[in-house]
């Protein structure tokens, strides 16, 4: 596999972490994916408000521009019509495979008629460290993904509510198996409180109530004019 984008990730190894590169080859959004019908019909309900169309097939699997990942603790869009998301974030390196969180940061206006265009747009906030996902994997449905939007709980659900991530990868490769090397892919996101919204602020996590600790990443968004 070819490599777009380089990015350094801190994984677990012998009780300490350890910073190293990934070489990503491919970035994959997956959208639609709640587990939970009737959540996932309140979040494309969201979406029709905003005139995005229903998918064709449930769940997709968009491709974006791996250079999109950033730990960047700031970002800068076009308007004020975009807005964040969190979600949990499967990434396959260093020959085993490892658990995320990231914001899918997308452009709504642009969304309601060229929904790859929109998550093209922006960048993909992500904390440095991952978990292995074998640490996890007995207690995945206790994990609970969260954000806030400027300080205001926007989030909040268990991963529960969402396909899982063998459910994910089988759905990406067809059933051929696991991801290939250097993947990374975003899970699909849950409904929000009060609808979506921008925000100058947007904090995200991703918890293990189980072992007590959290995946955590906050950045700012610069609102830059659109002229013409």
């Amino acid at each position: 596999m070819a490599t777009y984008a380089r990015i350094n990730f801190e994984f677990p190894a012998d009780g300490r972490a350890q910073e190293s590169e990934v070489a990503v080859g491919d970035l994959v959004l997956a959208g639609w994916t709640g587990r939970d019908r009737v959540a996932q019909e309140h979040h494309i309900v969201e979406m029709e408000k905003l005139g995005i169309q229903r998918p064709s097939t449930i769940p997709v699997f968009y491709r974006v521009s791996a250079a999109r990942l950033t730990h960047a603790d700031s970002i800068e869009v076009c308007g004020g019509d975009s807005s964040g998301e969190v979600e949990f974030v499967l990434i396959r390196a260093n020959g085993g495979l490892w658990i995320g969180a990231g914001s899918d940061h997308t452009d709504r206006k642009v969304e309601s008629y060229g929904i790859t265009v929109s998550k093209q747009m922006y960048e993909k906030p992500m904390p440095l460290q991952v978990w292995s996902y074998a640490e996890v994997a007995a207690h995945w449905d206790q994990l609970v993904l969260r954000a806030w939007a400027d300080g205001e709980l926007y989030q909040e659900a268990a991963v529960a509510s969402m396909l899982a991530p063998a459910e994910l990868i089988a759905g990406y490769t067809e059933g051929a198996g696991a991801l290939a090397e250097g993947t990374v892919m975003f899970s699909g996101t849950i409904g929000t409180k009060a609808g979506l919204r921008p925000a100058g602020n947007f904090r995200f996590e991703l918890e293990d109530p189980v072992l007590g600790r959290a995946l955590r990443h906050e950045y700012t968004v610069r609102v830059l004019p659109i002229i013409g």
